[in-house]
C-alpha cells in the first residue's frame, strides 16, 4: 500500500468542440492537482452508424431533435488539436491522455508520444482493436464498465497475446450509468479484480455525482482514480450534469492524496509521532502507599498510574509476590 494514487480528470468531450474549452479543462485539472487530463479522440463516422440511438442519460442531457451521430459530430476536436492539447499539458506540468475510440486514432495519439492508453468500456469487447493497442507497447488502462470477469480476462489476454504484460495494464472497475446509482457501485468488485489479475494495478473510474465514492475507493485501495470533470454543470452537452465541478475536482485530488497517504503500508507498530507520547499515556506500576523495604509487593500497596517511564504493568504478574528492594514513598516507580 502507501502507493501514490494517480488522478485521471476525464475531461471527455466536456469542451462541447472548442479547443478554448478544452485549454480551460487543462487550467482546471492542473489547478486541482490532477495527474492526467483526459480527452477523446474520435471521428463520429468511425464510431457510430447514423442510425444509432442515443442512451437515455444523452438524451436527458441534449434532448431528442438530434441522433448521437450528430451530437457526436458537434462534440470531435479536429485532429490537429491534439497536438496543440498535449503541448499545452506539458507547459502546465500535467500529464496529456486522450481516449483511442478507432486505430487511426490510436496511431495518431502514439505519435504524438502519449505516455499511456486507455480504453473504454465500450471497446472493452473490441479484440481487435484491443490488439492494435496492445501492439504500441505502451501501459493501458483499461475500463471494465458493463463487463462480466469472463469479459476482462478476454480483453487481457487479448493485450498481452500481442506482448503488452499484465504488469502495464490497469484495471479500472466501472459502473456505465450516467450518473450511476451508488446502490450499484459495488466497490468491493476491485478485491474480486485484484485477486482475479495478479500483477495488474487495480483501480476505479467514477461516474456517480459527488466526491465520496471516488475517496471511498482510494480506501479499499484503488491505485487510479478516473473522474468526469466540467467548467460549468449547467452548460449543454452529454456529461455536464454527471462531472464535478472545478473547486469539487480540488477537493476530491486533496482527499484522495489524503487518504492514500493514511493507507500507510500495512504493518502494525509505533509510528515516529506516536513514541514519544508512549511515556506520557501508558502507566507504570507504583507504590499506592508507602512501602518499607522487604514488605511483600501486592495487589494493597501496588497501583498501576501514569506516566509509562518505569515498569509496564504489562509484567504485573512478576512484581506481585516479590519482597521490596527499598524503601518506596507514595507514587515511586517500582
Amino acid at each position: 500500500m502507501n502507493k501514490h494514487c494517480t488522478v485521471i480528470a476525464e475531461a471527455g468531450v466536456n469542451h462541447n468542440g472548442s479547443l478554448d474549452l478544452a485549454y480551460q479543462l487543462i487550467d482546471a485539472a492542473a489547478a486541482a492537482g490532477a495527474d492526467y487530463v483526459k480527452f477523446q479522440t474520435f471521428r463520429a463516422e468511425s464510431l457510430v452508424t447514423r442510425a444509432a440511438p442515443k442512451a437515455e442519460y444523452q438524451k436527458a442531457t441534449t434532448g431528442n431533435a438530434e441522433s448521437q451521430f450528430e451530437m457526436l459530430k458537434r462534440l470531435e476536436l479536429p485532429q490537429e488539436a491534439f497536438a496543440e492539447l498535449a503541448k499545452y499539458c506539458t507547459k502546465k506540468n500535467i500529464e496529456f491522455m486522450s481516449t483511442p475510440f478507432d486505430v487511426e486514432a490510436a496511431r495518431m495519439l502514439a505519435d504524438l508520444g502519449m505516455s499511456t492508453f486507455k480504453v473504454s468500456s465500450g471497446d472493452l469487447t473490441n479484440v481487435p482493436f484491443l490488439r492494435e493497442i496492445g501492439k504500441i507497447g505502451r501501459p493501458v488502462i483499461l475500463s471494465s464498465g458493463m463487463a462480466t470477469l469472463g469479459e476482462i480476462e478476454d480483453a487481457v489476454m487479448a493485450l498481452h497475446g500481442v506482448g503488452t504484460p499484465i504488469e502495464k495494464i490497469t484495471l479500472l472497475h466501472c459502473t456505465t450509468e450516467y450518473p450511476a446509482p451508488v446502490e450499484e457501485v459495488n466497490l468491493l468488485a476491485m478485491n474480486t479484480m485484484r485477486a482475479a489479475f495478479p500483477g495488474a494495478t487495480i483501480g476505479y473510474s467514477d461516474h456517480t455525482q459527488g466526491i465520496d465514492i471516488p475517496i471511498a475507493a482510494t480506501a479499499l485501495g484503488a491505485q487510479v482514480i478516473e473522474k468526469h470533470f466540467t467548467l460549468d454543470r449547467t452548460m449543454t452537452g452529454p456529461d455536464h450534469k454527471a462531472s464535478l465541478e472545478p473547486a469539487e475536482l480540488t477537493a476530491m485530488v486533496t482527499s484522495i492524496r489524503r487518504v492514500s497517504l493514511a493507507l500507510g503500508n500495512g504493518r502494525k507498530q509505533p509510528t515516529a509521532s506516536e513514541i514519544p507520547n508512549r511515556l506520557i499515556a501508558r502507566k507504570s506500576i507504583v507504590a499506592a502507599r508507602p512501602i518499607s523495604r522487604g514488605e511483600t509487593l501486592s495487589t494493597e500497596n501496588l497501583a498501576v498510574r501514569r506516566p509509562g517511564s518505569g515498569l509496564s504493568p504489562a509484567r504485573w504478574d512478576e512484581v506481585v509476590g516479590k519482597p521490596a528492594t527499598r524503601d518506596y514513598a507514595q507514587d515511586d516507580l517500582i
